[in-house]
């Protein structure tokens, strides 16, 4: 009998916490997660939209350009034929020009990608320490990003002082010969400097063109300084003080510690250098192509080359992420 009480009671009980646990509310509205997201496609829906509607059509064309052969129509319009990979084969192999360009100008600038990218993290390194007036070496640095976009720079084409650092003949200086940049090298004696280490001709030549073409290089370094400083600024103090403790100096902490942080950063200005130097108007491969638009019929020749090119850089791009992604380092959050 005691024991069909218990068991009773018992089973009272669990009636009861189910009785009194309350009823699972569902969520109302999205997640967190879900959210951002929306908002992320607000803020990139002018580009798609941009994109979709303007872009397209001219890419679509401009491939169909490529594999025709055009002929304008009395009256006004043209006329497509199609050739196939004609206008290819005329590229590559019936224009003598646009190989040496192509090959000269992709040469050209893998020379000048890592000495911008590493120009710009030595730079960003320095404006990172506590200085006095390092905002306004910051603002300094980043502002021939701002004079070569835009409206200044078709101004700054006219430019005497432009011209004459881009000319290769320069100005008399009044001692009958011709003073030009490529003279800051000679007057340094960089040449028998290297000479007297026994390096390579290859490493002086590097070198020396890295001198002569320091403009180029510092206008173009601002945007990949400021990718740097943001990475550099993300980095613990906690790190470089445990570093310190430790005994470590600044070479072993800049080598240990700073550059597998900014790894990633490195990774980001690398791709982006190489599409905006490869896309740049001012490189020799887009000014010939260009050259070549301006023809009687060169529209769909044209077409052919930028196409070649943007393959080329596509598989460039793809090997310098491939290199890098082996070896950059990603601090985990949790």
């Amino acid at each position: 009998m005691n024991l069909d009480i218990d068991a009773g009671n018992k089973r009272t009980k669990k009636q009861k916490i189910v009785i009194d646990a309350p009823a699972k509310r569902r969520k109302r509205g999205a997640s967190l997660d879900v959210k951002k997201a929306r908002a992320g496609w607000l803020f990139v829906l002018p580009f798609v939209l941009g994109f979709v509607l303007i872009y397209v059509p001219i890419i679509f064309d401009s491939i169909r350009f490529s594999f025709n052969e055009m002929r304008l129509v009395i009256g006004g319009g043209y006329q497509l034929n199609f050739v196939g990979f004609k206008n290819y084969s005329d590229a590559l192999f019936v224009d003598a020009s646009f190989v040496t360009t192509l090959l000269a100008g992709i040469r050209q600038l893998v020379l000048d990608i890592p000495s911008i990218v590493i120009f710009s993290l030595f730079v960003a390194i320095i404006l990172n320490q506590k200085i006095a007036g390092r905002a306004a070496f910051r603002a300094i640095f980043f502002i021939p990003v701002i004079l070569t976009t835009g409206l200044i720079a078709s101004i700054d084409s006219s430019n005497i002082l432009s011209s004459y650092m881009d000319s290769s003949t320069g100005i008399d200086n009044g001692t009958g010969q011709a003073s030009t940049a490529a003279e800051i090298v000679s007057a340094l004696d960089i040449r028998d400097l290297f000479s007297g280490m026994a390096v390579g001709t290859e490493i002086v030549e590097y070198v020396v063109g890295l001198v002569n073409n320091i403009f180029n290089i510092v206008n173009r370094c601002g945007v990949q300084m400021l990718i740097f400083l943001s990475g550099l600024q993300s980095i613990s103090p906690a790190i470089y003080e445990s570093c310190s403790i430790d005994g470590a100096s600044g070479w072993e902490t800049f080598w240990k510690i700073t550059l597998p942080m900014v790894s990633p950063m490195i990774l980001v200005n690398t791709i982006y250098t190489i599409i905006d130097s490869f896309t740049s108007s001012n490189n020799s491969v887009m000014s010939y192509i260009s050259n070549v638009t301006e023809r009687s019929g060169g529209d769909v020749l044209a077409s052919a080359m930028y196409w070649m090119y943007f393959l080329i850089v596509i598989l460039i791009i793809a090997i310098v992420a491939g290199i890098l992604s082996a070896v950059v380092f990603y601090q985990r959050k949790d």
